[in-house]
């Protein structure tokens, strides 16, 4: 069961990622970079601070791939790479998420922490909980600001996911 729910969110954080970068494009670049506010302070900010962390917690699960020390780093200033990017990351994510077997889904993974640099046990399916939870909720801050700056954003639910995909529409 916790294969499948992974399975599922890899796909999901895949459409939802690209429907905010669909989104995010029409943008004007001062929209893109202004300080909103926000945690990471703008559109820029915050979908930067997605890619850093999956790639931290990628380097996390794999032990491969670069994993910035900074969360607020920006990876990529221009937009189209970073989209390139997050892709690229969206494929690697699916593609671990798929190989991986029910027995590791419940092992333990030792880590340091990047705010605190204290060494975390926990078992796998909790961090992957986590992983998919988190980038849920800054992709809620990039609609949030979407909504402002424009006045509409894309439907992100994970309902209308599963709804498309058993319409072979995802």
């Amino acid at each position: 069961m916790l294969k499948a729910q992974f399975d599922m969110m890899a796909n999901y954080n895949a459409f939802a990622n690209h429907r905010l970068f669909e989104a995010a494009a029409t943008l004007s670049e001062v929209d893109y970079r202004a300080d909103q506010g926000a945690f990471f302070k703008s559109v820029e900010g915050t979908l930067n601070h997605l890619l850093v962390a999956d790639r931290i917690w990628m380097k996390r699960f794999t032990g491969a791939g670069a994993a910035p020390d900074r969360l607020d780093a920006i990876l990529f200033r221009d937009f189209a790479a970073l989209r390139a990017a997050r892709e690229a990351e969206d494929s690697r994510i699916r593609v671990y998420v798929d190989a991986l077997t029910g027995d590791e889904i419940l092992r333990k993974i030792t880590y340091r922490s990047i705010t605190s640099a204290k060494l975390i046990e926990q078992p796998m399916w909790q961090a992957l909980a986590h992983f998919f939870n988190h980038q849920t909720h800054h992709r809620g801050q990039v609609h949030a600001l979407l909504t402002r700056i424009t006045g509409a954003a894309p439907e992100l639910d994970l309902l209308i996911y599963q709804r498309l995909a058993k319409a072979g529409a995802a």
